[in-house]
């Protein structure tokens, strides 16, 4: 769906984001996640992409008479939409899609402005694995990106030590 709506929606959305400037290190919570970005806004922005607005954190959501909040929410300037973001310490789960087009809805209900798309989600996940993620969007209607990131960037040593590791067996193998 969402490629329908948004067909060169991954010119403005990616699924992988480096947030090493979060300082984050171990384990952590989605409240400290959550805290780090808020703590280095700008810098996050400028690695989530141009045209993004930050609107609040824990945007709250009444449906019925039951209390929701959206971790951060965003509006983006060229797609024209809300941008519901989720922020999850681990690996994705398929529930998290139902959780996401329930705030989507809701959003697009209570809060998106007539002239305005529908929102777009993402969901930020530390890992995912492609074939979950391929059968979660399947039939899901909402325009959602399940992103991936990292916070801490692998060692350059040890960078350095495998991409010569690689180039030495490939000399070999030829």
């Amino acid at each position: 769906m969402a490629r329908e709506l948004y067909p060169n929606i991954n010119e403005y959305i990616r699924d992988y984001y480096s947030l090493e400037f979060l300082g984050l290190k171990g384990k952590y919570s989605e409240n400290s996640f959550k805290r780090a970005i808020l703590s280095n806004l700008k810098d996050f922005i400028l690695e989530f992409g141009k045209d993004f607005l930050f609107i609040a954190e824990e945007y709250g959501l009444q449906v019925g008479n039951k209390d929701y909040s959206v971790d951060l929410l965003f509006y983006h300037r060229e797609l024209n939409c809300l941008v519901a973001l989720e922020l999850k310490v681990g690996e994705y789960k398929p529930e998290y899609m139902g959780k996401m087009d329930f705030y989507l809805g809701a959003l697009d209900k209570y809060v998106k402005k007539p002239h305005e798309n529908p929102s777009v989600g993402i969901i930020m996940c530390k890992t995912k694995e492609d074939n979950i993620v391929e059968i979660s969007l399947n039939r899901s209607t909402s325009p959602t990106i399940i992103s991936q990131y990292e916070t801490k960037l692998i060692d350059k040593e040890l960078l350095r030590n495998k991409l010569n590791e690689l180039f030495s067996s490939n000399l070999n193998e030829e």
